[in-house]
């Protein structure tokens, strides 16, 4: 026997606390019966569990890192009616949901499972997992506004904790810098800047619990490797278990087009404002952009056919190998350039 709360999550339909919220409003059913008691519990394998009708089966955990695009909800449906990541993950084969939030209009990594101790684990304040950012902000901050932001900003719901904080260049009056917090306030990093006078005019997430979206395109999303769940459940006790990799994602390329691509970014945009300008060069002078930069040789971009890609109009689905698309266009084009010219 298990709380049903257990057994929606390891169901894939939401994390323990939101299948908390399903219960008390009285959408669950166990063998018929509404089921609206949080402590209630039943036995997954005999029970038929129902949550608005349909029944909840377990599925098999996956565990996925997304890249996700600025202009793209991070929730699986919107009231607005704006695009969600449920249009990226749609190919994914099993019921996902993201870990955690990131704003509209924020860009970078965003973990999405169906593990909902999983999820539950990494967003518990007592785990103070660490999410890295890269922000600009409207002003140039000089070494004490940044140590403001490193000791705690006042909020209208109390002091932000401490965080790790470096600046990373200027561009005229503005400021690159990243930010490394371990909390998860509500559009926590925006109200810092209005309370110290930085308005945020970009901020994206290159890391989550140490996990990275290196050489993922906005949009695009893989499986998370045995390595990094190794190490997530070595530092913060999840996952439970280990599973072993789905058998057809060594095998297969696919790319699922979203409604509504980030059409204003480019690959590699996170780590080129990490590393700041290259050598000989003083820094872009035009509008910042997220620019295409060649992943580091420390960390492998995991591109190929683990990776899964998403970009405007519609939705499909293609699983030939990048490689024999390269080869075919190239046959094409010898044999146009070899035909004769008809006179």
């Amino acid at each position: 026997m298990e709380r049903i709360q257990k057994i929606l999550a390891a169901g894939g339909i939401a994390s323990r606390r939101a299948a908390e919220k399903l219960i008390t409003e009285g959408r669950v059913r166990v063998n018929g019966r509404i089921v609206s008691e949080l402590g209630a519990k039943a036995d997954p394998r005999q029970d038929r569990i129902e949550v608005d009708g349909k029944r909840v089966t377990a599925e098999r955990h996956v565990y996925l890192v997304l890249h996700k695009p600025r202009g793209v909800v991070a929730t699986m449906s919107d009231p607005e009616g704006r695009p969600t990541v449920r249009e990226i993950l749609a190919p994914v084969g099993a019921r996902v949901y993201p870990v955690g939030r990131l704003d509209f209009a924020t860009s970078g990594v965003l973990l999405a499972t169906n593990d909902g101790d999983f999820a539950e684990g990494l967003l518990h304040p007592k785990r103070a997992v660490p999410k890295t950012y890269v922000v600009k902000v409207n002003g140039k901050m000089k070494a004490e506004d940044m140590d403001r932001w490193r000791e705690g900003v006042q909020l209208e719901d109390g002091m932000t904790q401490r965080a790790e904080a470096k600046t990373l260049r200027f561009e005229g009056d503005k400021t690159w810098f990243e930010l490394t917090i371990k909390e998860g306030r509500n559009q926590q990093i925006r109200r810092m800047g209005e309370a110290t006078g930085f308005l945020v005019m970009r901020l994206a997430r290159i890391a989550f619990a140490q996990i990275t979206a290196e050489g993922l395109r906005p949009g695009e999303w893989r499986h998370m490797t045995r390595e990094e769940l190794v190490q997530l459940k070595k530092t913060y006790g999840v996952p439970k278990s280990i599973p072993a990799p789905p058998e057809n994602v060594m095998t297969n390329t696919r790319r699922t087009r979203a409604v509504h691509p980030d059409r204003g970014a480019r690959p590699g945009s996170d780590e080129r404002a990490r590393r700041g300008p290259g050598p000989g060069r003083p820094g872009p002078a035009r509008p910042a952009r997220e620019q295409r930069a060649t992943p580091s040789a420390a960390t492998p971009a995991p591109r190929g056919p683990n990776t899964h890609r998403s970009s405007g109009r519609g939705s499909s689905v293609r699983r030939e190998p990048a490689t024999a698309n390269a080869v075919s266009s190239t046959q094409d084009s010898d044999r146009v350039k070899s035909r004769p010219r008809r006179r």
